[in-house]
C-alpha cells in the first residue's frame, strides 16, 4: 500500500487549464514531430516538466503516448515514398537495446537521489545535448541557405562518403535512403545511442536524425521520416519497462497523444511542400529556445539536492515561471515557423499550377 501511494505522488492533478496546456504541448510537440522527425519530445518532456511533472514520469509518459503516434506518423509519410523500412528496423533493434540500458540509468538515479535528482539529470541532459546537437544544426542549415544551395539536392557529408566506402564482409546491408551498402556494426552503435538518450530524456531523434544524415548519408526528409519507424519501436519496449515501475502517468500519455496526432498529420503534409534546409531551421531554432527553459530550473534542482544554497521561495518562482514562459514561447514559435512554411509552399504549389492551367489555355 505504501509503495502505490508512493508513486501516485509522482503524478500532478489535472485541472482544466492543464487539460488545455498538455493538449497543445501534444499539438505542437505532433506537429514538430511530424516535420523533423525527431519525436517532438524535446518540446513534450520539457513542457510536461514546466507545469511541475517529475523528470522520470514526464520521459515515461512521453515514450508511452510516442509509439502510436510514431506509427500514425510514419505511415503517414510513407506515403509520400520518404520512410526507409529497413534502416528503421535496423537501427530500431540496436536502439530498443539501448532503451532498456537508459531505464536502467534512470530508475537508479531516481532510487539514490529521489525526483530532484531525476530532475536535474534530465534538465541537465537537455541543456548538454541541446547545445551541442541545435548549434550544429542551425550552423549547417545558414551554411546551406548562404550558399545558396537551399533548392539543390542535399550533399553527403565526407563521414557518410567514408562510411558508405567501408567494406565490411558479412555485415553489409543495402538501404534505399542511401542508394548504398552500409555495414550494421556502423548502425549498431548509432542506434544504442538513440536509445539510450531516449530512455534518458525521451529524446532519441536528436542522435537518430542527425546521425542518419551525417554519418549514414540519408537525405534530411527521408531521416525524419525512418526515425518515427524507430521511434515506434523504442516507445513500444521503452513504456512496458517504465510502466512495469509504476512510472507512467496513463492520463499525460492520452491527452498528449490526442493533441498530438492531430498535429502530426498537419507536420507531415507540410514536409512537402518545404525546402530540406528548413526542417533543420525549424529543429535548431526550437532546441536553442527549449535549451533556455530548462536551463533555467537547473539551479532550483541544485538547491532542492543541497548542492548549492537554499535558494529563496521568491527566487524559485521567478525561475519556474521564467522557464514556463520560454518553453509556452516555443512552443508557439514553433507551430508559427512549420504552419507558416506549409502555408507559403501550398500557396507557391498554388500558384504554379494556376501557371500551367493558364499556360495550357493559351496553347
Amino acid at each position: 500500500m505504501h509503495d502505490i501511494i508512493k508513486e501516485a505522488s509522482n503524478f500532478v492533478n489535472l485541472d482544466t487549464m492543464n487539460i488545455v496546456y498538455l493538449f497543445l504541448v501534444g499539438f505542437v510537440g505532433g506537429l514538430v514531430s511530424g516535420f523533423i522527425g525527431s519525436g517532438g519530445a524535446f518540446v513534450l518532456t520539457p513542457g510536461m516538466m514546466s507545469m511541475g511533472v517529475p523528470g522520470l514520469v514526464a520521459v515515461a509518459s512521453n515514450m508511452c503516448h510516442k509509439f502510436p503516434k510514431a506509427l500514425v506518423g510514419s505511415l503517414k509519410r510513407a506515403k509520400y515514398g520518404q520512410v526507409d523500412v529497413k534502416l528503421g528496423i535496423v537501427l530500431g533493434v540496436s536502439a530498443e537495446a539501448g532503451v532498456l540500458y537508459g531505464v536502467h540509468i534512470q530508475e537508479a538515479i531516481k532510487k539514490s537521489f529521489g525526483d530532484a535528482g531525476s530532475n536535474l539529470y534530465v534538465s541537465v541532459a537537455f541543456v548538454v545535448i541541446l547545445a551541442v546537437v541545435g548549434t550544429f544544426v542551425l550552423r549547417d542549415a545558414w551554411k546551406t541557405y548562404k550558399s545558396g544551395s537551399a533548392n539543390e539536392a542535399e550533399k553527403v557529408t565526407k563521414i557518410a562518403r567514408w562510411v558508405q566506402s567501408v567494406n565490411i564482409p558479412g555485415t553489409m546491408v543495402y538501404f534505399k535512403s542511401l542508394n548504398a551498402k552500409v555495414s550494421v556494426l556502423f548502425t549498431i552503435p548509432l542506434g544504442f545511442a538513440t536509445g539510450m538518450l531516449a530512455a534518458t530524456i525521451a529524446v532519441g531523434g536528436f542522435i537518430g536524425v542527425p546521425s542518419m544524415i551525417y554519418v549514414l548519408g540519408a537525405p534530411s526528409l527521408m531521416a525524419s521520416a525512418t526515425e518515427l519507424v524507430i521511434a515506434f519501436i523504442m516507445g513500444l519496449g521503452g513504456s512496458f519497462k517504465y510502466a512495469m515501475s509504476g512510472l507512467v502517468d496513463i492520463r499525460l500519455a492520452m491527452i498528449i497523444l490526442a493533441g498530438s496526432l492531430f498535429g502530426i498529420q498537419l507536420g507531415a503534409i507540410g514536409t512537402t511542400y518545404v525546402k530540406p534546409f528548413m526542417i533543420k531551421v525549424v529543429m535548431g531554432v526550437i532546441m536553442v529556445i527549449v535549451l533556455f527553459s530548462r536551463g533555467l530550473m537547473i539551479p532550483v534542482y541544485l538547491s532542492q539536492l543541497g548542492l548549492i544554497s537554499t535558494l529563496g521561495e521568491t527566487t524559485v518562482k521567478i525561475l519556474k515561471s521564467t522557464s514556463f514562459a520560454i518553453m509556452i514561447f516555443a512552443l508557439a514559435l514553433g507551430a508559427f515557423i512549420v504552419l507558416r512554411a506549409m502555408w507559403q509552399g501550398r500557396r507557391a504549389e498554388r500558384e504554379l499550377s494556376a501557371a500551367h492551367a493558364l499556360g495550357r489555355g493559351k496553347a
